[in-house]
């Protein structure tokens, strides 16, 4: 049970992506809008403030929400390509 309430403001910061980026759509990860994760990594680690505790105005999240969000996308594109490098296309 590591960091449960990260976790949830994760889902939570997912579901606000959800309903900007793909509004009326069950939640998803649309891939093909979000292949930035590392320059959004750096403007959320600016934008989240000498406090920790900056809003991204556009989802009312958290800054650390959309960084570990976006943390998780990359992480997650690392992996996929590397079961795409091994010939895995299990996930």
């Amino acid at each position: 049970m590591y960091f449960p309430d990260a976790i949830q403001a994760v889902a939570k910061h997912s579901a606000a992506g959800n309903l900007k980026h793909n509004p009326g759509q069950p939640l998803h990860w649309a891939k093909e809008k979000s292949k930035d994760q590392a320059d959004c990594i750096a403007r959320h680690l600016i934008d989240i403030g000498p406090n920790w505790d900056g809003v991204d105005p556009e989802t009312e999240s958290l800054h650390a929400q959309a960084l570990a969000w976006r943390a998780l996308a990359l992480l997650q594109t690392v992996l996929d390509r590397q079961k795409e490098k091994n010939g895995n296309d299990k996930k």
